[in-house]
């Protein structure tokens, strides 16, 4: 039965046909926007800005807290900043601005290093509320979606690269019949995936013994990667696959499968 849904990628990509048809210029390449950072970190936002430009996108923008700005403007001249709370995070005013830059954006990724805060937690749900476009999560910007998952879960164009450890609390969250375990094997992994994504809208991308899947509308997809990075894969992924996705916005299961090779 798996057979049906479960496409397994192996050192060449499963779908060809995309890297063969990428944009040719940056005018064609697409635009990305990147959110993250507070005073106390922004490294997840840098390496995102890095492995989206070697992922060939065409234009990025970044938005960081205000606080940043001494801090981060001469090494990210590109970056705007707009408002942030006491302790340095976004703050509830920054959404206007948010929803600007997102407009203007084919692909929105939050890169993480938000910190905790609650101002920002009632931030970022009325983003992924009001934004409409394509939106990736990862690192501890998926931590604000855990316990009320909803928001994601139920969100067309959503893609959340996130470890298992995430995954497991959200699965519970959702209040999912099939849960994640960290001593699963990869068929029912595999199952749990197809069955989860059938049911809600958002695409899954997650790490496990060695191999990153991939999973959108029921289809999954896996990987095997030859190193055993745990928490710094998610950056890199997610970037690539933001990329990717947004060049390909019709074929979100090819081109987040095939962004996985791209990614190593």
């Amino acid at each position: 039965m798996a057979d049906t849904f479960w496409h397994k990628q192996g050192s060449s990509p499963l779908f060809p046909d995309l890297a063969w048809s990428r944009p040719e210029t940056k005018l064609t390449a697409g635009k990305l926007l990147i959110i993250g950072g507070n005073v106390h970190g922004f490294s997840s936002v840098g390496n995102t800005y890095s492995e989206a430009v070697k992922a060939s996108i065409g234009t990025l923008r970044v938005i960081l807290p205000g606080a940043l700005r001494k801090t981060v403007s001469k090494l990210l001249p590109e970056a705007d900043f707009t408002s942030s709370t006491p302790s340095g995070s976004f703050g509830q005013k920054a959404l206007a601005d948010l929803l600007d830059h997102a407009a203007w954006a084919n692909g929105v990724i939050i890169a993480g290093d938000l910190g905790r805060n609650s101002e920002t937690a009632v931030l970022l749900e009325k983003f992924v509320t009001k934004y409409m476009g394509q939106l990736t999560l990862t690192k501890d910007s998926v931590d604000y979606f855990l316990q009320v998952p909803s928001p994601v879960l139920l969100r067309p164009d959503t893609t959340i690269v996130l470890s298992l450890a995430q995954l497991q609390k959200l699965v519970s969250s959702a209040h999912f019949v099939m849960p994640i375990t960290f001593d699963m094997g990869l068929p029912k992994l595999v199952d749990t995936l197809h069955s989860f994504t059938t049911e809600f809208a958002s695409h899954i991308v997650v790490k496990h013994l060695d191999n990153i899947f991939v999973a959108v509308n029921g289809e999954v997809s896996t990987t095997k990667v030859d190193n055993d990075l745990t928490d710094v894969w998610r950056v890199p992924t997610a970037a690539h696959a933001s990329v990717w996705w947004l060049q390909n916005p019709t074929k979100p299961f090819e081109a987040l499968t095939t962004s996985i090779l791209k990614s190593e």
